[in-house]
């Protein structure tokens, strides 16, 4: 027996248009097409700012005095190296293990390392954060080596964040270039309102629990397909079509049988996602540049295509798929670089969430069925 829903109790699915946390984080206004970071507009901040800085901005709440912002660039770097028990213990994951597997997985156990791990101050918990937004990419590309039965290589001390993970990736320093792209990138990554992992994380900080146990959980709500795992959905559908001549004829079947096409729609956004704009300007560069088009040519004819048959705009996953992949990272490596550098946005949530705290207690409405009578079981049919 079921009952029928209460129809005065509205259910939320998906917890959408619900408010469920005051932030002085971001800002993400999804009909002008605005995001922003304590009040700094992304594009100002992809223009002008780095990774170290807009982190120091996130943590701190104001942009930092040269003074201030070298000083966390030091801790960053100094962060950086995993502990070899850590090293070690990677070379026995299996080698099929997924890369967000192996990031999640790793992230918990570097808690039973870290002093501060049950310490919940403010100073305990920056110096968390500041750990583990330093360690991430050096596990990320410990990983793409080790499960080739080969060793990681070591992080630079005199490189920038985003270059240090090129050079870990394949032992040669990146250009410029290269380095700012994927810099910006990261910068543009880093925090997006409640999102399903910034919710996941800041559900877990509610209980009072640690920081690394908020940033593992954040990490599986990410490696989620309809989460972090698009823009590898992305790139493996342009590798699938291969050509723009293809890119037509794909579209529309896909959307004849109802299927979704990777990289477009946003839940929040009703207009053009203010990431996607500067991902597609940095991959038409970085396509210019290369003399490498394919990929770009691909993505705007898949772009103009869709927008024609439903009016859809391109996401941030979009783009960013095939800048990473111009850039030459593996495509397996695409989620675990939007947790680089979303964890310094989730650790930022977790100590907002901690200094006015209630723990997250939803209610749900109950649709099961009532007044069952218990049978005992030598009576059931």
């Amino acid at each position: 027996m079921s009952v029928a829903p209460d129809t005065t109790i509205k259910v939320a699915k998906g917890l959408e248009g619900i408010v469920a946390a005051a932030t002085q984080l971001s800002d993400v206004q999804g009909t002008e097409a605005i995001l922003s970071y304590l009040g700094y507009n992304i594009n100002d901040l992809a223009a002008h700012s780095t990774f170290e800085e807009t982190v120091d901005l996130l943590w701190y709440g104001v942009l930092p005095t040269r003074e201030l912002l070298e000083k966390l660039t030091r801790k960053l770097v100094a962060a950086r190296p995993l502990p070899e028990t850590v090293i070690g213990a990677m070379k026995l994951y299996p080698k099929k293990a997924t890369p967000m597997d192996v990031l999640r997985t790793v992230v918990s156990e570097l808690g039973l390392y870290d002093p501060d791990e049950t310490d919940n101050s403010v100073s305990a918990n920056v110096r968390k954060s500041i750990r583990l937004t330093a360690q991430m990419p050096t596990i990320v590309a410990a990983w793409h080596h080790l499960s080739k039965g080969q060793e990681p290589i070591p992080p630079r001390a005199d490189l920038s964040h985003a270059a240090n993970f090129l050079y870990m990736l394949d032992g040669k320093v990146p250009t410029p270039q290269a380095a700012r792209i994927l810099d910006i990138a990261l910068i543009l990554h880093m925090d997006h309102g409640l999102n399903a992992s910034t919710f996941v994380a800041r559900s877990i900080a509610s209980t009072e629990s640690d920081m690394y146990s908020a940033i593992s959980g954040a990490l599986g709500a990410l490696k989620g397909p309809l989460h972090g795992g698009a823009n590898e959905a992305v790139m493996r559908m342009l590798l699938n079509i291969g050509s723009v001549e293809g890119v037509e004829p794909f579209v529309h079947d896909a959307l004849a049988n109802h299927r979704k096409v990777p990289g477009f729609g946003h839940r929040i956004y009703k207009t053009n996602d203010p990431r996607a704009l500067q991902l597609r300007r940095i991959a038409g560069e970085l396509a210019d540049h290369t003399g490498n088009r394919k990929w770009f040519e691909m993505s705007e004819k898949m772009r103009e295509i869709v927008w024609q048959e439903r009016q859809l705009y391109v996401n941030v996953d979009f783009y960013s798929a095939s800048v990473y992949y111009t850039l030459g990272i593996p495509i397996e490596l695409f989620t675990p670089i939007f947790a680089v550098s979303r964890v310094a946005g989730w650790t930022a949530h977790v100590m907002e969430q901690l200094m006015d705290n209630r723990i997250m207690r939803p209610d749900s409405e109950y649709v099961g069925p009532t007044n069952q009578k218990y049978i005992p079981i030598d009576q059931r049919k």
